[in-house]
Order: C-alpha cells, then structure tokens, then sequence
C-alpha cells in the first residue's frame, strides 16, 4: 500500500487589501523620485547660474536666502525624522522587553522541563532494560555453555 504524497498548497494570492497597498507604495516611490530629480535639476540650474558672469550680486543675494530657507527646512524634515525614529525604536524595545522575553522564558523552561524528562526515562526505562538485556544474554550463553540450548 502506497501512501499519498502531501499535495502543495499553491501560493496564496494577494489579497485587495495587499494590491492596494502595493499600488500605494509604488506611488509613493515614484513621487520621492520625481521629486529627487526636481531638486537635483534645479541644484544643478542654481549652479550654473551662479556660475554665468553677467549675474549680479542682487541675485545671487536672493539665491543664496533660498538656499538658505532649503537648508532650514531640511533640518526641520531631518529632526522630524528622527523624531520618529526615536519614537519606533521605544516602540521596538517595548515589543522586546514585553512580548519576546516571556516567549523565550517560557521556550527555556520548556527546553528544561524536556531535559528532565529525558533524564528520568533515561535512569528509569532506558538503563533497566539494557540491564535486563545484559542478563538475558549471559543465561543465553551459559544455557549455550551447558548444552541445554543450541548455538
């Protein structure tokens, strides 16, 4: 009698609730990057503007305030970042401290309770039946040795 091979499982296929989020993810990467090329573009027409001789001090002045501005509101986007950095991190440590250290308490009480149970097979089934086998095997021999039971 054959047994029947475990059939697979097909894959699982993604839920709307997955495509959509999915879609919202590539939406958003593709605003990030746009706008990562806006800003490189515009860098590099700041600097070639500045670097054109007929500019004049007026403008680069102005210039020079927007760039500062950016700059001011990158440090502000920065802090807010780490901001939230921080406040994922508190988020982490509580998971950790709060939901993983009891499951690896308990995983580690087990693995002992497990410990002490091959422990006690082991002094009270395992050694009195190699013991018993022991024996058996020297009344086999003698019984052998005597001639009652053949070889």
């Amino acid at each position: 009698m054959t047994t029947p091979l475990p059939s697979r499982e097909p894959a699982l296929e993604p839920t709307p609730e997955q495509i959509e989020q999915e879609k919202k993810m590539k939406r958003m990467m593709t605003m990030v990057i746009i706008g990562a090329v806006i800003l490189l573009i515009s860098l590099i027409a700041a600097i070639v503007f500045l670097l054109h001789p007929n500019t004049s001090g007026e403008w680069v002045g102005k210039l020079r305030d927007v760039f500062i501005i950016v700059v001011a509101l990158e440090s502000l986007f920065i802090g807010v970042a780490l901001v939230v950095l921080i406040v994922q991190i508190a988020g982490l440590i509580n998971l950790l401290q709060n939901e993983v250290r009891p499951i690896l308490k308990a995983t580690h009480d087990t693995v002992n309770n497990l410990r002490g149970t091959a422990e006690f097979l082991g002094e009270n089934v395992v050694e009195p039946v190699i013991k018993l086998n022991g024996y058996l095997a020297g009344l086999n021999r003698m019984l052998e040795l005597m001639g009652i039971k053949k070889k």
